[in-house]
């Protein structure tokens, strides 16, 4: 199968600081801790092996056997979890919402990108194992982010009360979905395959995080994905201390904000900023913010209070009612996982580039951060097209109007480029210039505004001939809109509008296969697949 591969920067889809990032500017080196690359590995494993006790890992298998029972899984997820026992155990670790029936196709790309970094790895280290690790967003509270998935430019929405964190929520409702998908994918092998799956998934399970456990785990199982829910009431408790400090000491807000004026300076965009508390309070139906108003203690946008000892007494007694926020959710994952390394795309690493001072302040080790592997999947029909219409891989990034006129002025049997004249009409202007300077100022300008004025009267001119001949050849001027319409939905990657459904539609069990033998998670450049 033919591939390709491009700098993420030359995509043009990819932020300012990403791309620096990669490109490892010195102006960041302090806002991570090692940048991944193979060999960079062995030091971060001897800090975590340093760092993460015995009973922490105790606990952790101990909560993942009990979120796994009632559950079919693999040979070689049961594998991970025992390996999971052993002191030379790591994980590499990805996360996502529980987005309806995995939602754009990233959520693919993210765990593919920790399985294959896991085998790396082993391949490298072979004293130690990697266990690639799915952490589901359960306590997110965004539904609107989450109800829905695309299939064929339509919106595929599940309509339910929202309130509180997404994987309590029942499935009910979600036969109605079904019946819309049904009705779209039509009758093939792989169509059926879907439905089964959907149905199986959703219709067969009574929560959102017990359905997309299922889902994630028959896509991925044989590859030995380990999917954890941090909503876990033992796992909680582990983070009791790192939650009463931020209560009342405020860490997070006092250690981050600096990070945040230091991307601002350097003239980037702040992904997130952190409030005074980085903590939720969840209960039934509830996820609301924890505030401080004069010594009390409040839930936002309820009539819950507690003075300072009644909350940490609330904690004490509840820590699964404490749910951590952006800020503080990355620092509960790394003290309950032998995490080495974190997966994420472009949002996400931009707010773990905040956190660097914070995880020292409190402790523990930083992990690397990998952006995770992003595809374009082309058809054979579409690949096809490619070449015929003289289009590359590369000009498809393009922004719809810079590729037509590129490829207009390629195909026109006329020169469309006026930059000959633009450099004739400067040279004659040099020789008013040599006579303007002999005269006075005003002549000078008069000069200067006759030449600003025919410089643009050849940009009018140039534009109205490529119009011409954008109607003239109109023909291949639409069908190159039309094919890149196709592999960028709404001007959009691919990956972040169409669901996995369309392509298993198209390619069958086959798909997370090819995946696994095409992604490079280390190579840090976007893969192009002719599939």
């Amino acid at each position: 199968m033919p591939s390709e591969c491009i700098p993420f920067k030359e995509t043009n889809y990819f932020s300012t600081l990403i791309c620096d990032y990669l490109d490892q500017k010195p102006e960041l080196q302090s806002l991570y801790h090692r940048f991944p690359k193979i060999s960079e590995f062995e030091d971060q494993i001897k800090e975590k092996q340093d760092s993460f006790s015995s009973q922490h890992r105790a606990v952790l298998v101990n909560a993942l056997q009990r979120q796994y029972k009632g559950n079919d899984c693999s040979e070689e997820t049961k594998e991970n979890l025992e390996l999971l026992t052993r002191s030379t155990t790591f994980t590499v670790t990805t996360g996502h919402q529980l987005n309806l029936f995995t939602g754009p196709l990233y959520f693919l790309y993210k765990i593919v990108s920790a399985i294959n970094l896991a085998k790396e790895l082993k391949e490298k280290y072979q004293n130690y194992d990697f266990v690639p690790v799915y952490w589901m967003a359960t306590e997110d509270h965004d539904f609107d982010e989450i109800n829905y998935f695309n299939l064929f430019g339509k919106k595929i929405q599940w309509n339910r009360k929202d309130g509180g964190a997404v994987g309590v929520f029942d499935t009910k409702g979600l036969d109605k979905v079904f019946e819309v998908f049904a009705s779209e994918i039509g009758t093939s092998i792989n169509a059926d395959y879907l439905k089964s799956l959907f149905k199986k998934a959703y219709l067969e399970h009574e929560t959102l995080t017990q359905a997309t456990r299922f889902l994630a785990n028959e896509l991925f199982a044989s590859y030995g994905l380990v999917i954890i829910d941090g909503d876990d009431s033992e796992l909680k408790q582990l983070f009791v201390p790192y939650m009463e400090k931020e209560l009342i000491e405020k860490t997070a807000y006092e250690q981050v904000t600096p990070q945040t004026e230091t991307l601002k300076e350097l003239g980037y965009k702040v992904q997130v900023n952190p409030r005074e508390i980085n903590l939720f309070y969840l209960d039934k139906g509830i996820r609301e913010r924890i505030v401080e108003e004069e010594g009390a203690y409040l839930v936002n946008e309820t009539d819950i209070k507690w003075t300072e000892k009644e909350l940490l007494q609330e904690l004490k007694d509840y820590p699964e009612r404490f749910s951590p926020n952006v800020i503080m959710r990355p620092l509960y994952q790394e003290v309950i996982l032998p995490n080495l390394c974190y997966i994420g795309g472009g949002g996400e690493l931009a707010y773990w580039l905040e956190l660097k001072k914070y995880f020292e302040t409190v402790a523990i080790p930083f992990p690397m951060l990998l952006l995770r592997n992003s595809v374009l999947i082309q058809t054979e029909k579409q690949a096809a097209k490619i070449k015929k219409l003289d289009v590359s891989d590369k000009e498809l990034f393009l922004k719809q109007h810079e590729l037509i006129n590129r490829k207009v002025r390629r195909i026109s049997n006329i020169d469309i480029n006026f930059d000959p004249q633009r450099q004739h009409l400067k040279a004659q202007f040099e020789e008013m210039y040599a006579l303007a300077k002999q005269t006075d100022v005003t002549f000078l300008n008069a000069v200067k505004a006759q030449e600003i004025k025919q410089l643009k009267g050849l940009d009018v001119l140039e534009n109205r001939l490529l119009k011409a001949q954008k109607r003239k050849l109109s023909d291949q001027v639409k069908r190159v809109m039309v094919l890149q319409n196709e592999l960028f939905p709404n001007q959009s990657l691919q990956e972040r509008t169409v669901n996995f459904s369309e392509m298993y539609l198209e390619y069958g069990a086959q798909l997370i296969p090819t995946l696994i033998e095409y992604l490079h998670p280390l190579d840090g450049e976007f893969t192009i697949l002719k599939c």
